[in-house]
């Protein structure tokens, strides 16, 4: 049986997500042994406080023994989200800002205008950019190419640059677009990515027959803000 848990990035993002709205999300995260809780950027300093309370409150009286302990979930935030057309320097200031906040992995949106123009080359410039500074901090990128508005051809020329670029995760989606995760987008990802660069599925993720579709055909790892009503309904 998969263990769906391990695969989510427990997820909110919704632009009046509050302090009590991340103290929940890292709670669970907790509770359910999920990847990463993903928030918005200004509330990374809180999700991370947030998170290791939540972790240090589920340490039993044997767990204590241990010579090391430490969260094993990540806190995962968003670059240039959701529309993705924010000037190359603008993410590079929002990815500073994420990576001083604490942030261990960064979800950057591409610029969707750049691909719809087959401006190729605007786009290896930017993400050059953002994912040096990333990895040179030791740190994880997830770029989002809204794969719901893409033709495939997109979606394979999309994979070639950013396997090229050496991103850590190729991403499905927002959330925001019309269409998020599909199995058959997830499939052409995969075969069009070399092993070592993932695929995040994200989007529309709301049962557990679907999240397991997902992962069946390729994705390691899910972006969900239904994550509880998923683990819990099989």
């Amino acid at each position: 049986m998969i263990n769906i848990s391990s695969y989510i990035d427990h997820t909110v993002l919704k632009p009046t997500t509050t302090h009590m709205d991340v103290k929940k999300i890292c709670e669970e995260a907790v509770q359910y042994g999920f990847a990463a809780v993903c928030i918005p950027p200004t509330l990374l300093t809180i999700g991370r406080r947030e998170l290791s309370i939540a972790f240090e409150s589920s340490i039993t009286p044997k767990d204590e023994d241990c010579v090391e302990r430490s969260p094993l979930v990540k806190v995962a935030t968003v670059i240039g989200f959701p529309f993705g057309y924010s000037v190359p320097k603008a993410k590079l200031a929002e990815t500073d800002q994420a990576l001083t906040d604490g942030a261990d992995e960064l979800d950057v949106v591409i610029n969707l205008i750049a691909v719809k123009d087959g401006d190729w080359s605007f786009l290896a410039d930017e993400i050059g950019l953002i994912a040096d500074t990333i990895h040179a901090r030791g740190k994880v990128i997830k770029v989002i190419i809204e794969s719901g508005i893409l033709t495939d051809e997109e979606i394979i020329r999309c994979c070639e640059l950013y396997s090229q670029a050496g991103v850590d995760f190729v991403k499905t989606s927002t959330g925001y677009a019309e269409r998020g995760a599909t199995p058959e987008a997830v499939r052409l990802m995969r075969q069009h990515l070399p092993p070592g660069i993932k695929i995040k599925a994200s989007g529309g993720i709301r049962t557990y027959a679907f999240a397991r579709q997902l992962i069946e055909a390729g994705a390691d790892r899910l972006g969900c803000s239904a994550s509880v009503a998923i683990v819990t309904q099989r």
